[in-house]
Order: C-alpha cells, then sequence, then structure tokens
C-alpha cells in the first residue's frame, strides 16, 4: 500500500500524507506525476488507516502526527529540500508539522479539513457534539456513501466498488476518528500563525465534506510571504483522482520548481 519514486542523488522530495480513513492508494498517481516532474515522492500508510475499522478506533491524532513526523525528519536527512503535500486530513496533518518545523522547504495543501462543513454533511449535523464528546463516539461509525468525494462518475463506480471490497480505504468512518481530526484541526488553528513557509492551497468549491472555509482560513491566516490559493470547479473533496487532477499537477509542478532552489540542468547533473 506504501510507494516511493526516487532517482539516485535527487535532492529534492514531496512526503505525501493521505486522507481521513484512505490509504496512499489516493495519492499514488498524483504522487508518479510529481516524480515525473523531478522529484522523489513518498508515503505511507497512516496509523490505523488500512483494511481493520477497530485498528483506526484506538489512535489518537497524535499517533497520525508522530508517525508522519518521523518520515519527516527521515527524508530531511537525506535531502536538501522536502516539501509536504496532503490532502483531506493529511493537509492538516501538513500544516501542524510545518508549524513545528521551520525547515519544512514548502507545502501543497488540497482538500483542508479544517472544518466539516461540506455540502453532504447531514442537516443534524448540530447534533454531532453531543456524540464526539460523549462515549457514544467509541460505538458509532458512518458509512461511506455516494458520491465518495469524487464527481467524475466512472471513477466513482471504480472507487465504490474498491470500497464494497474494503482494499483501498475503509468503508466506515468511526465518530473516533472524526472526533481526532477535528481535534487535531482546532490546534492547527491555534498555532497557523506560526507557519511562514511557501504554500500553496487548492481546494474545491463543490467540496462535499469541507467547504472553502478551511481553505480561506489557511490563507488567511498563515504568515507565509509566498503562498498561492487556487479555487478548482470541476472536482469534489478528492481533488486528485477527480476532473481536476491533471490540473491540480501542473498547478503543484509549478508551484514547487518555483521555490526550489535547483533548476532541471542542476538535478539532471547531479543524478548522472
Amino acid at each position: 500500500m506504501n510507494f516511493e519514486f526516487k532517482n539516485e542523488n535527487n535532492q529534492r522530495a514531496v512526503l505525501l500524507l493521505h486522507g481521513m480513513t484512505g490509504s496512499p492508494f489516493e495519492m499514488k498517481q498524483y504522487g508518479k506525476n510529481l516524480h515525473k516532474a523531478g522529484f522523489d515522492v513518498y508515503c505511507s500508510c497512516l496509523p490505523g488507516h488500512g483494511k481493520d475499522i477497530k485498528n483506526i478506533k484506538k489512535t489518537k491524532w497524535q499517533d497520525w502526527f508522530n508517525f508522519a513526523e518521523e518520515e519527516y525528519k527521515t527524508l530531511k536527512k537525506n535531502y536538501s529540500e522536502v516539501y509536504l503535500g496532503g490532502i483531506c486530513m493529511g493537509a492538516v496533518l501538513a500544516l501542524a508539522i510545518a508549524e513545528k518545523h521551520k525547515d519544512v522547504s514548502g507545502i501543497i495543501a488540497i482538500s483542508t479539513t479544517l472544518f466539516l462543513d461540506g455540502w453532504t454533511i447531514p442537516w443534524y449535523s448540530f447534533l454531532f457534539p453531543m456524540g464526539l464528546h460523549t462515549i457514544l463516539r467509541f460505538y458509532y461509525s458512518f458509512p461511506e456513501q455516494d458520491p465518495y468525494g469524487i464527481k467524475n462518475e466512472i471513477v466513482r463506480r471504480k472507487i465504490s466498488a474498491l470500497l464494497k471490497e474494503n482494499t483501498v480505504a475503509l468503508n466506515y468512518i468511526p465518530m473516533t476518528c472524526v472526533y481526532e481530526l477535528l481535534e487535531m484541526s482546532k490546534q492547527v488553528r491555534k498555532s497557523i500563525k506560526n507557519i511562514n513557509h511557501p504554500i500553496l492551497i487548492m481546494h474545491s468549491n463543490r467540496d462535499d465534506l469541507t467547504s472553502l472555509k478551511s481553505a480561506d482560513f489557511v490563507y488567511k491566516n498563515v504568515s507565509s510571504t509566498v503562498k498561492d490559493y487556487i479555487i478548482l470547479k470541476n472536482s469534489y473533496h478528492l481533488i486528485v483522482m477527480d476532473n481536476d487532477k491533471d490540473l491540480a499537477v501542473q498547478k503543484s509542478v509549478e508551484f514547487l520548481n518555483s521555490i526550489s532552489s535547483f533548476n532541471n540542468s542542476e538535478l539532471k547533473q547531479l543524478m548522472s
């Protein structure tokens, strides 16, 4: 399930972080395209994620953070530049790591989920705190359901079939997982002024899980002098698998190259 794409002597790496109850599968094609553009790419399955819903119910947001932070530290020992790219919960994790580590070279935050307020969130969501902050959260899970974060109907059917097989993501979202995500999001919002790294924010105006409120908050509150905010209009939550996936790659590569200290000729010389 984990993946890495690398070349000998490359000096630029991107650590990708997948979304809540997802897996590296959702980032794999995006990662391949970043690699084609000259970046080594790494993505590992976050703690509690995988095939067994029992594991994620025991996982705290600190477990996700500590795991991702160690991945970042390992890459930093071997590369001159290490970038963080995340989707959904992975984007929140990328922000959390950057708040603590000033040597992060740049951030790509996709479908950042600081607030659960997308158009598929049910009207009775105002009752969620009653479940999230009581013992009820250990007993209830939400089934993954249409549209599965995907606008493209062909891709959506494929994802639906894979979810039934429980091979690429969990087909239920435990309330404990939602609680931990929101707790981590709360911590990130408190310290977001500490982020002064170059950042690219990409978010769909039709995100079914989290509205533009999350992306707006990041853009307005980071201290970064280099920051770009792209609103996509032909995808839902899983931008890297949806109709805007090629545009997301293009904007990501342009952003990374614009802030990198290495040009293509220097990289070719290093890797030769």
